[in-house]
């Protein structure tokens, strides 16, 4: 038998500005140029817009917005807001409430902004989605939300997706490159918008203890949620990640020192 070579294999790249951040889709596969595919792609995007529309602190009328005005209490939200609610308070338990979605907001008033979860999550359903639709079934797939990413590949014929893990100190630069076939990477730190992840045992910038946290697990929405919690943790996250299963963390530090825990992820 033959196999094809990956520079054989057509490729794709979509892109599009959602949630304030670029949103790439990376495809491997002979459709990735008919309309079927073109077609599943934008109803991914779509619908990451439409989760934007709904959970944006920054729009007016998002459901997230009028929840922190008071004028549109959590039991009368939508399904898909409670849904969120529900695994914020999950990520808490789980964390040790080293992730929270009860942040300081205007006044210093504690108020519901699940952000920190909502992003991982959209994009990880829009990605299953788009992994589900027929057009897609002999396509490999890579989304890229700013930085956090989720692969699958499904061919045989392919290499593993390569990701990179930038060094907090130098953007530019690689610290680490992965090799998946399936699975997430989330990386959360100051390093892109400076000291803007919230510790909500005092409800004040994280002290920095780290430059940056990534984790490397089965999918994006908790891989994001741990990155944070890590980063919050601090320097003591490492024995705290390590209890995970099929969770893999690179943390760091301050001074610039790389510290992972073992084994690899599922």
């Amino acid at each position: 038998m033959t196999l094809t070579s990956d520079l054989d294999v057509p490729r794709r790249a979509f892109v599009a500005q959602i949630m304030g951040l670029p949103i790439s889709l990376h495809l491997r596969g002979p459709g990735v140029r008919t309309p079927a595919v073109e077609a599943a792609v934008e109803r991914a995007f779509s619908a990451l817009r439409a989760d934007e529309a709904v959970f944006s602190p920054w729009q007016a009328d998002s459901e997230i917005s009028r929840i922190q005005r008071g004028v549109l209490s959590l039991a009368d939200a939508l399904p898909r807001v409670r849904e969120v609610a529900r695994l914020c308070d999950r990520a808490s338990a789980l964390t040790g409430g080293a992730f929270s979605a009860q942040l300081p907001g205007p006044n210093h008033q504690t108020v519901f902004n699940p952000t920190g979860l909502v992003k991982g999550w959209a994009v990880q359903q829009a990605f299953d989605n788009l992994l589900a639709d027929p057009a897609l079934r002999d396509h490999d797939a890579l989304i890229n939300a700013g930085g956090d990413i989720a692969v699958q590949c499904r061919r045989t014929d392919t290499p593993d997706w390569t990701v990179a893990i930038e060094d907090p100190r130098d953007r530019q630069r690689p610290l680490r490159t992965l090799k998946l076939r399936s699975g997430a990477v989330a990386t959360s730190g100051t390093a892109a918008r400076g000291r803007h992840i919230i510790d909500p045992a005092t409800g004040e910038p994280v002290r920095e203890e780290l430059l940056s946290a990534t984790v490397i697990g089965p999918e994006l929405t908790w891989a994001d949620v741990y990155a944070t919690a890590a980063f919050v943790r601090g320097l003591g996250a490492l024995t705290w990640l390590a209890t995970l299963p099929h969770h893999v963390g690179l943390l760091v530090t301050a001074d610039g020192t790389v510290l992972t825990t073992g084994g690899q992820p599922a």
